[in-house]
């Protein structure tokens, strides 16, 4: 009897295990896709992050780099984006939107539970600035 109680319990516990993974929205993919120094800006650089993100997806609440000026343009899907205390706004493909440095990015997500969304964020940072991206504390 007991060994059929403990084989219960392990096996409840692994279901319940892979239910919560399968269930837990998916983060984004991030790719660095281009690092340029802007050779007539001494000290700055521009980078492109290519963000995807499947159904459902998203990514927690950041800020990033202190000098990070970025523009951000969707490539396909919906995205769904809060800067600061602004309204949460949902851009569609071929939309744009910018951050500035010091802005709080509450949310980011694909708007869709079904589709694939994908962004490609502009950033001009200091070449100094390696860390793009920090997540916020809940």
């Amino acid at each position: 009897m007991r060994r059929l109680l403990i084989a219960t319990a392990v096996y409840a516990a692994s279901v319940l295990t892979v239910h919560a993974a399968e269930t837990a929205a998916p983060s984004a993919k991030v790719t660095v896709v281009f690092d340029q120094a802007l050779p007539n800006v001494p000290g700055k650089s521009m980078k492109g992050v290519l963000v995807e993100y499947g159904p459902g997806g998203s990514s927690p609440a950041h800020i990033h780099a202190p000098s990070a000026f970025i523009y951000a343009t969707v490539l396909e899907g919906a995205i769904r984006s809060q800067v600061n205390d602004g309204p949460a706004k949902v851009f569609q493909k071929g939309e744009n939107f910018s951050e500035s440095p010091g802005d709080r990015h509450g949310i980011s997500a694909n708007a869709s539970d079904t589709e694939p969304a994908k962004l490609l964020a502009v950033f001009v940072v200091d070449t100094a600035d390696k860390q793009l991206t920090t997540p916020l504390a809940k």
